[in-house]
């Protein structure tokens, strides 16, 4: 018996000894995939509790850990509400990611720490307030939303609206003629956007273009690339996703794009450290590194750094009454273009609505002549399936447009989890579709689209 007792005591003792070791190993240098789980957590709870107003449980449970990596389920969370920053770590112990909210910049992952720094960047930058447009009357001027009849039990069948649907909203000759929200979720809600947010900031890029102070064909466009061949990437070949550059964007692991988003503290000069793996115009390469690039060019551009921070808000969201829109920024101030817009369902149509409009708003054009028709045009690098200008052509899951009978036209922008938004200008048409609906679930907006379509073109 003592001889069991001297083991057990032993395998305790290495028990306790195993647990103490791991448990500094995670404290004082904790693995990236768990500092990236960490971060991404904490990022998205900020996001949505400060600018959603979400309950910051329901946001963790719902966004973050239900459909995410098996590790997400063990991280845990501390917001603090007056300092307006968040805490996630794994079993609240290890590996912290933070985030910290900043008055009409969102909230920025902050990987070293230093929240005095992501709050100074933009620190009293003047923007403008844009006035709520009437609430009766109609969207775009303003709020009172209509409901045509050929649509409501297409957007009435939970089936086409998909699993995880937030927000659906249907605009037809100017107007709204539909809109569904999911339970817990409104008008008023702003919404994530993932990668819609690289069309808005190709249209940034644009609003210069327009203004003369861009070029598509401008290289040289950092300092870093001077003295090589990545000196010769154009802004024409940041917009088609065809730099040459090398750049992974696998999720679910520490990858590129992973590593940028939730580890560096400035995503730019990350995404302007690769190398060409292609000449400059040759290949395709989908990448939100080139979209935080353009980002970074277009400030650049502007020139003054407090203008740069507004130019979103001066040259596109006060135009088109786009109140709700955020913008957020790395924890540097560049705008993290690739990924982290919010809006409201309304608001994401408003900026459809610009590019039915080709590119003007109210008489006044806001977009190059051709530049919302280079939207729809599709690569030859690509195999057609991008555009030009930071938007798709094929529809999601990469599927032809034909393959679900919508027009010809028709191009796309969108979203991880399962945002989309389909512009189809001889239709007058596009539908918004805002949610969280992983890939693996299998659902494709293109058959919501497909019904309305069907439905617009019967008249009934």
């Amino acid at each position: 018996m003592a001889r069991y007792r001297r083991a057990a005591a032993k395998a305790l003792f290495g028990g306790c000894v195993f647990l103490v070791v791991t448990g500094s190993w995670l404290i004082v240098r904790p693995p990236e995939l768990l500092r990236v789980g960490s971060s991404y957590a904490a990022k998205i709870v900020c996001s949505n509790v400060f600018i959603a107003r979400r309950n910051a449980a329901a946001v963790l449970d719902e966004d973050v850990q239900a459909p995410g990596h098996p590790l997400l389920r063990l991280m845990r969370q501390s917001v603090d509400y007056s300092d307006m920053t968040v805490t996630a770590s794994l079993l609240g112990l290890f590996a912290p990611g933070y985030a910290a909210y900043r008055e009409g910049f969102g909230c920025t992952s902050v990987p070293d720490g230093d929240f005095l720094t992501a709050r100074e960047v933009v620190a009293e930058v003047p923007l403008p307030k844009i006035a709520a447009g009437p609430a009766d009357q109609p969207w775009p001027a303003g709020e009172h939303g209509g409901s045509d009849p050929r649509f409501a039990n297409i957007l009435d069948d939970p089936a086409l609206l998909g699993p995880g649907v937030r927000g659906v909203v249907v605009i037809h000759d100017g107007q709204l003629v539909g809109e569904r929200y999911g339970d817990g979720f409104s008008a008023d809600m702003p919404l994530l956007g993932w990668s819609l947010t690289k069309t808005v900031n190709a249209a940034l890029v644009g609003r210069l273009i327009l203004q003369g102070r861009l070029s598509p064909a401008q290289a040289l466009l950092f300092p870093e690339w001077q003295a090589d061949a990545r000196g010769k990437i154009t802004v024409a070949d940041l917009l088609a996703m065809q730099s040459g550059l090398v750049f992974g964007e696998d999720y679910g692991d520490v990858t590129d794009v992973t590593r940028m988003l939730f580890l560096e503290p400035n995503m730019a000069r990350f995404a302007a450290s690769f190398r060409l793996a292609a000449n400059p115009g040759e290949k395709f390469s989908y990448s939100s590194g080139t979209a935080v690039l353009l980002s970074h060019v277009f400030m650049n551009a502007v020139g003054d750094r407090w203008r740069a921070l507004s130019f979103p808000t001066t040259a596109l969201f006060a135009p088109l009454g786009m109140r709700s829109a955020v913008m957020e920024t790395d924890e540097t101030g560049i705008f993290a273009g690739s990924s982290y817009m919010y809006a409201t369902a309304r608001d994401w149509a408003r900026f459809a609505q610009l590019l039915l409009n080709d590119g003007q708003w109210n008489g006044e054009r806001l977009l190059p002549e051709g530049y919302v028709a280079a939207m729809g045009t599709p690569t030859p690098a690509s195999d057609g399936a991008y555009s030009h200008a930071q938007s798709w052509i094929h529809g999601p899951g990469d599927v032809p447009n034909a393959q679900y009978g919508l027009p010809e036209d028709t191009f796309w922008m969108l979203g991880h989890d399962g945002q989309s938004i389909a512009v189809i200008r001889s239709r007058k048409l596009a539908v918004v579709r805002l949610g969280l609906t992983p890939s693996a679930l299998g659902y494709r907006s293109q058959e919501l689209v497909e019904r309305i379509v069907d439905a617009l073109d019967r008249g009934t």
